[in-house]
């Protein structure tokens, strides 16, 4: 036992709940606190249903369809990326069954984190959740850049004033309220699809297998042809932006301690989203270079605009609409990202992973600086203006977070076989043993399409682990959601 009441005190200016108790386990050492730590750190729970959070699973996605993931084509072509959006739509599927049943399981705000602290331990639990909070950083601010491209086209405005225009006008909403925020959200995510569906009623009459076929063949990579213009490495380098179509559905977890009914909504709510969201993604793929041009698409900053205007011109009365109800898609995501990456942030923070003052909340239930502090780094990102690399960042940490939460089902299922599950994964191990592989896959392709994306993503990850082993593994809070699940189970095991 150790004396920490006055390191935990020092540790969370904010609060005076800090007992002096302490305890070491393994590689960590625990500080206890009190009621009045928690009560300063508490999220307005039963605001959303299994509607509100299939909504939220489109959101956190849609902004895919509108822009990133033509960039594929560059990479190998429309046979190449066709390709690695069925693998990697393999992967989501056998990864979303895999979190359903892990998020009705262990419903807490912490996601990928909690169930990897559960399987893992807090080594685990932090690798997996920090891998998250990477992913959920760096994507808005790519998001940022897109939207950027999409005002350009329309309004002639781009750069740094609309990057922090967003910014500060989403992070300000969610600062009102969970409840506001997520109604505002589901809105915009319908006035999205809306969006997308006027661009499919519209390319449907010019779609033509040749405009599929249009890219440059390089004869010299192995396996080139017209359906795979760079050869079979192509399909590799094209899985990144494979992934930008489905990236971050498996955030809905993170709204667990703000839904109503988590062990029933949140299956239903991340499976209807992902059948959704492979509806979408399937008909954007094919229509936008099928109607137009794979060449004119792999670099397009608004591909579906540019598409429209590539069939009825610069002016089209269809381009512009789909343009201006088409931002509303790269604003939906923008949006439930910044809500996903508070919520990573404030269960890591909770628990004494990172620095407890990030999860302090408002009266409004609402966890301010978790929400502020990201949207800063971000910001500061978007000025870059490398929206492909940003997106080869977020795939970096998202991927890798896949391979974890999946290694953290098998292991639950093996060494907790008993263990009370609400929804029960179809396949078992073998569904997300798939997953877990093509996460692998995808992981190792970030350092093909971009070394020093994926460079720059290991240097981040880098940081906050070191930040993990010189200091915050000494002081993490006992009383903490995650960590008191898996003292519960630590303890039950023992009586057994």
């Amino acid at each position: 036992m150790r004396e920490d009441s006055s390191s935990a005190r020092s540790n969370d200016p904010s609060s005076t709940s800090a007992t002096n108790t302490g305890s070491k386990q393994g590689a960590v050492d625990y500080e206890s606190v009190d009621s009045g730590y928690l009560e300063q750190r508490q999220l307005k729970q039963g605001t959303a249903g299994w509607i509100l959070l299939a909504g939220l699973g489109v959101s956190y996605v849609i902004s895919g369809d509108f822009a990133g993931w033509n960039f594929g084509f560059a990479q190998g072509g429309f046979g190449g990326m066709f390709i690695a959006t069925v693998l990697i739509a393999l992967m989501y599927g056998c990864m979303v069954f895999g979190l359903a049943e892990l998020s009705a399981m262990i419903p807490t705000a912490g996601g990928g984190y909690g169930f990897a602290r559960r399987a893992m331990g807090p080594v685990g639990g932090f690798l997996t959740g920090t891998a998250i909070l990477l992913e959920y950083a760096i994507a808005p601010a790519a998001i940022a850049v897109f939207i950027g491209g999409y005002t350009g086209a329309l309004l002639g405005v781009d750069g740094p004033i609309i990057y922090a225009l967003f910014y500060a006008v989403f992070v300000g909403i969610h600062l009102r309220g969970t409840g506001e925020a997520l109604k505002i959200m589901l809105v915009i995510t319908a006035v999205a699809v809306l969006a997308l569906l006027l661009f499919v009623v519209g390319m449907l009459p010019h779609f033509s297998w040749d405009n599929l076929t249009d890219m440059p063949v390089n004869t010299d990579a192995v396996g080139a042809s017209v359906w795979l213009p760079e050869g079979y490495w192509g399909i590799w380098g094209a899985i990144p932006f494979a992934i930008w179509l489905f990236l971050a559905v498996e955030g809905v977890p993170l709204a667990a301690e703000e839904s109503k009914d988590p062990t029933r909504d949140m299956p239903k709510g991340i499976i209807t989203a992902m059948l959704i969201l492979l509806l979408l993604g399937g008909l954007v793929l094919f229509l936008a270079p099928g109607g137009s041009s794979a060449a004119l698409m792999a670099d397009h900053a608004a591909p579906l605009v540019g598409a429209l205007q590539h069939v009825y011109g610069e002016n089209s009365v269809l381009a512009t609409v789909v343009n201006v109800v088409g931002l509303a898609g790269l604003i939906a995501s923008f949006f439930s990202i910044i809500f996903g990456y508070s919520r990573q942030v404030f269960a890591l923070s909770r628990a004494g992973y990172l620095p407890r003052w990030l999860s302090v909340t408002s009266a409004r239930k609402v966890p301010v600086l978790a929400l502020i502090v990201p949207g800063v780094f971000g910001f500061a990102l978007s000025l870059t203006g490398a929206g492909d690399l940003m997106i080869t960042m977020a795939v970096f940490g998202a991927t890798l977070s896949y391979g974890l939460m999946m290694a953290s089902h098998i292991l639950l299922r093996l060494k907790e076989p008993d263990l009370e599950r609400p929804y029960r994964t179809p396949g078992g191990i073998l569904t997300t043993s798939i997953a877990l592989v093509l996460s692998v896959v995808a992981f190792a392709s970030t350092f093909v399409v971009s070394r020093e994306a994926a460079l720059w993503s290991a240097v981040f990850y880098g940081a906050l682990v070191a930040y993990f082993a010189l200091y915050s593994r000494h002081h993490l809070v006992a009383q903490a959601p995650e960590e008191e699940f898996a003292a519960l189970a630590k303890a039950e095991a023992e009586l057994q």
